[in-house]
């Protein structure tokens, strides 16, 4: 039913592509430049998440793509035509933004059909589209209330209705969960992956809640200052980032860097420093060729740590603060001058000023140059 409304479509019903071509654009702002050669391609049918500070370049990005931004210099392109000069009403695209922006003195169900109405659709049509909008987002009992009388996830998922019964070839997304409290949000989390996997259609979501990003995204695009930083899977941006500052944004708790230098002692490289003695496999002892006798920064999640490893490479601790969440307790420690994130299983609270000795495995290091911050 909710294909024969058109909100719906098989992919075998697709009679063409909605890639997103992002080349090579910039924005400048007088002689203020706030994006730099942005150049990346969005599949069709992918979910990308743009992630990064407040600042940083990403809703500017995303309003170029809808038309509401002019384009400095690139070019966007979506199914292969260029848009940079299409008005945004004639792209195809609909977008959420972090205010509902509902017509307080219109019904759920006027404010989700509004733009088929003016469109000129039958009411026949704008009906059924609606109530298929409607059963998607789980809204079929308040079609009759009035903005007013939701709470603020209903009224975002009016908003999300509002979109989805336009059926565009793109849907865009900007920071639509920051209004709502902790719950909630984890709430709309759900709701959107559940959506973004009934509905056959490239969708970009900003977001500087790194939780969100690694949640919904097929494919998260990590911007800073501007400029793309590493864009990839949310395994890959975990597991392999290319400098500091992704490693630091990706994770929660957020990574912990460590300053040691390279010894060799009985054919086994170790990265030492105060309080730390971490021990390197082969693959990063080749890495670490040229930086010998120099400082290497180390990158190590907090839960990574473990208690109890006799082999591996070991970090002293003392616990300053514990936060105690049941199973696992995350600990604000010191080592040596360094703060260390720790989190760990734990059945009951650990006290602050206990001193820990906790190992870490040699592949749960990650290895970066102080000076430029990039990966080794």
């Amino acid at each position: 039913e909710l294909r024969q409304t058109g909100v719906i479509k098989p992919k075998k019903e697709m009679c063409r592509m909605a890639d997103i071509r992002i080349d090579t654009v910039s924005k400048t702002y007088g002689s203020q430049p706030v994006l730099f050669d942005i150049d990346f391609t969005i599949q069709d049918g992918e979910f990308v998440v743009l992630l990064g500070p407040s600042g940083c370049g990403k809703s500017t990005l995303l309003r170029m793509i809808a038309g509401l931004e002019t384009i400095t210099s690139g070019t966007v392109a979506i199914a292969e035509r260029v848009v940079n000069n299409v008005p945004a009403k004639e792209r195809d695209i609909a977008m959420v933004f972090q205010t509902y922006a509902l017509y307080p003195h219109m019904t759920v169900a006027e404010n989700m059909g509004f733009s088929l109405r003016v469109a000129g659709r039958r009411k026949a049509d704008i009906a059924e589209r609606v109530r298929a909008a409607a059963d998607i987002l789980a809204l079929g009992d308040y079609l009759d209330r009035y903005p007013r009388h939701l709470s603020g996830g209903q009224r975002q998922r009016v908003a999300m209705g509002r979109a989805i019964v336009r059926d565009p070839e793109v849907f865009l997304f900007d920071e639509p969960l920051s209004n709502l409290d902790a719950k909630l949000r984890a709430k709309m989390r759900t709701e959107l992956a559940e959506m973004r996997d009934r509905i056959d259609k490239n969708m970009i979501y900003v977001t500087h809640d790194q939780i969100e990003a690694m949640t919904l995204g097929d494919r998260i695009v990590v911007m800073n200052e501007g400029l793309v930083q590493q864009q990839g899977t949310p395994e890959q941006l975990f597991r392999n980032p290319v400098d500091t500052f992704v490693a630091g944004f990706i994770g929660t708790p957020t990574i912990n860097f460590l300053d040691g230098t390279p010894v060799e002692e009985d054919g086994v490289l170790h990265l030492r420093g105060p309080g730390f003695d971490l021990v390197l496999d082969d693959a990063q002892a080749a890495r670490l060729a040229g930086h010998r006798g120099a400082q290497v920064t180390a990158g190590i999640r907090p839960a990574s740590f473990h208690e109890g490893m006799e082999a591996a490479g070991s970090v002293d601790v003392i616990v300053v603060v514990s936060e105690y969440l049941g199973s696992t307790s995350i600990l604000v420690t010191r080592c040596g001058e360094a703060e260390v994130l720790v989190e760990l299983s734990s059945a009951t609270p650990i006290r602050g000023g206990t001193p820990m000795k906790l190992g870490i495995a040699s592949q749960d290091i990650l290895l970066f140059d102080p000076m430029t911050g990039g990966a080794l």
